[in-house]
């Protein structure tokens, strides 16, 4: 059966049951029909004092076409845990408009390792990104509208630092041009759409612990620069009200099911190859009020997702992670090892073998923040026991222990071994966790570390004119910041071509931008685009209702 078969079928339970699982009363649920809702502040506000269940980060390697499968682990690792016993939530991210109609589909997981309704996750869903552009679309207005009237705040036209957003893959937006057609439209000049993953107003969104820190966040964030170059913030625009009101439903986590009927978030959604990549805050910390195990996932292979999540999400959030899986498959080592898409049907355990050192590299950079990790070796089913065993004799030589899981196909059943060993690695080894760098290291040199130290790069190159921006940042007060990458997801390198384990690289910084109100500064290397476009074939053409009105081609 396909994906979306699977879910149809799926015996979903009202949502109050599912909230009644971890003792959220009915009352404190939204309901967005019977099997979604949004759980109140009031409810979140209540549990602060409960202790904290163990914290579980699933990532992998460096995604190939191949597949990885990091979410459909995640909801099986879930899934597993509370299949022997365990009392197991899920967090996972939103799914973006703009990659469910490019190329990649769905974000919901696969096979018997999905979280349901699938069809609404991908699509609107409860309208949070909605809300997000909606309050990043209101500054962007209340800005050109502000230099519009006056410009009491002696904005400089050139240094708007704001850019637009919309969900969706527009390469035809990157760069444009603004305020046409005459005295009535306002003052001409350059500007920019990103997608709203990229925007600040997602990243904050999903490292905000409450409302009031919320619009704190929302009114820090630079939007344009005077003639001195001293910061115009969203809050001397006076649009930092307007948008919590904005965004006051949409902090709020979402509250669904796994096919099990086991209770997962589902909050937030940045791209780890161009923002931080993990799900809100707020659902993460209310989850290990509510469950013993916590199982969540970033973007992406450890070099973005799991990097920004151990670099970012935990030091800002005050988050420990007990432990963390590393998602792989034998058909990306395959890939890793030089085979073709269409050739990895054929068993070639000396390809497994040449391509583990992907993996290897992204182990020892786990090792790197003092966590405990294990590897998932996601199975698929033409997948030999030969290339199996090599993958498992490969990261023995890591000083790790890789477990092959099979939840795609059967479930908690198949990932039962899987959740017994993230157990008894959680009881058996404490995790040591500490982030890569201190707040007090320069900029840059946080930058250095990151490329040296997980990418392998011998050096990074920055002109003068980002290394002085960098700088002028420290003089501001903003050098505590951690630094948020902005790089290809495929490689090591920012050559996307470029798969395995590459060393002596040099990494290529294009430009810097400061987040003020999210509190990161993000290195935008390489060719990344903060706007992707669309492919060739774009998965839109094959997204259509069929004759019973049902959605075909969404995954």
């Amino acid at each position: 059966m396909s994906d979306i078969s699977i879910a149809r079928a799926a015996r979903k339970k009202p949502i109050q049951e599912i909230g009644d699982r971890v003792g959220i009363p009915s009352d404190h649920l939204l309901p967005y029909g019977h099997d979604k809702a949004k759980v109140s502040q009031e409810f979140i506000n209540g549990v602060q004092d409960r202790p904290d269940g163990k914290l579980i980060l699933v990532t992998a390697i460096n995604p190939t076409p191949a597949g990885e499968g990091k979410t459909t682990t995640t909801v099986g690792l879930g899934d597993g845990l509370n299949g022997i016993g365990k009392k197991a939530m899920i967090c996972i991210r939103e799914a973006s408009l703009g990659p469910n109609f490019g190329m990649k589909g769905g974000a919901a997981g696969g096979g018997y390792a999905q979280v349901v309704p699938m069809e609404d996750m991908n699509l609107h869903f409860t309208g949070d990104f909605h809300a997000i552009t909606s309050a990043h679309s209101l500054l962007s207005a209340m800005i050109d509208n502000h230099i519009y009237w006056g410009n009491e705040q002696e904005i400089d036209v050139r240094r708007v630092a704001w850019r637009r957003v919309v969900d969706m893959n527009d390469r035809a937006l990157r760069q444009v041009t603004l305020s046409l057609g005459g005295v009535a439209n306002g003052f001409p000049r350059e500007g920019g759409f990103d997608i709203t993953v990229a925007s600040e107003v997602m990243a904050i969104l999903c490292l905000a612990k409450d409302l009031k820190d919320l619009q704190s966040r929302l009114g820090d964030m630079i939007v344009a620069y005077r003639r001195d170059r001293s910061p115009v913030f969203a809050r001397d625009i006076k649009a930092d009200g307007a948008m919590t009101v904005l965004l006051k439903d949409a902090m709020q986590p979402n509250l669904v099911q796994t096919l099990e009927n086991n209770p997962a978030f589902v909050h937030g959604g940045p791209f780890a190859n161009i923002a931080h990549g993990c799900n809100s805050v707020i659902a993460t910390t209310t989850a290990l009020k509510l469950a013993d195990y916590v199982v969540t996932e970033a973007g992406f292979g450890a070099d973005l997702g799991a990097e920004k999540f151990l670099n970012i999400k935990c030091r800002k959030a005050g988050l420990t992670p007990a432990a963390v899986v590393i998602v792989a498959t034998v058909r990306a080592m395959k890939m890793n090892g030089g085979v073709a898409k269409d050739a990895l049907d054929n068993e070639d355990v000396e390809a497994v073998k040449k391509g583990c050192a992907n993996l290897g590299r992204h182990i020892e950079n786990i090792k790197q923040f003092g966590v405990p990790a294990v590897v998932a070796v996601n199975h698929f089913v033409k997948d030999t026991d030969a290339e199996v065993q090599a993958v498992i004799d490969y990261v023995a030589t890591q000083g790790a222990e890789a477990v092959v899981s099979k939840h795609w196909a059967d479930g908690s059943k198949g990932s039962a071994d899987l959740a017994r060993k993230v157990v008894a690695l959680i009881e058996s080894e404490a995790s040591e966790y500490a982030p890569l760098y201190p707040d007090e290291m320069p900029l840059f040199e946080k930058i250095e570390t990151i490329a040296k130290r997980i990418y392998r790069a011998e050096e990074v190159l920055a002109d003068k004119k980002i290394r002085d921006q960098l700088k002028t940042w420290e003089d501001q007060g903003y050098g505590h910041l951690p630094v948020c990458m902005a790089k290809t997801q495929y490689s090591f390198t920012t050559d996307p071509n470029q798969r395995g384990a590459p060393t002596g690289h040099s990494l290529p910084v294009r430009e810097v931008r400061l987040s003020a109100g999210a509190g990161f500064i993000v290195a935008i290397c390489g060719e990344i685009m903060t706007m992707p476009g669309l492919p060739r074939k774009p998965s839109a053409e094959n997204i259509h209702l069929n004759e019973d009105g049902q959605i075909e081609g969404l995954f």
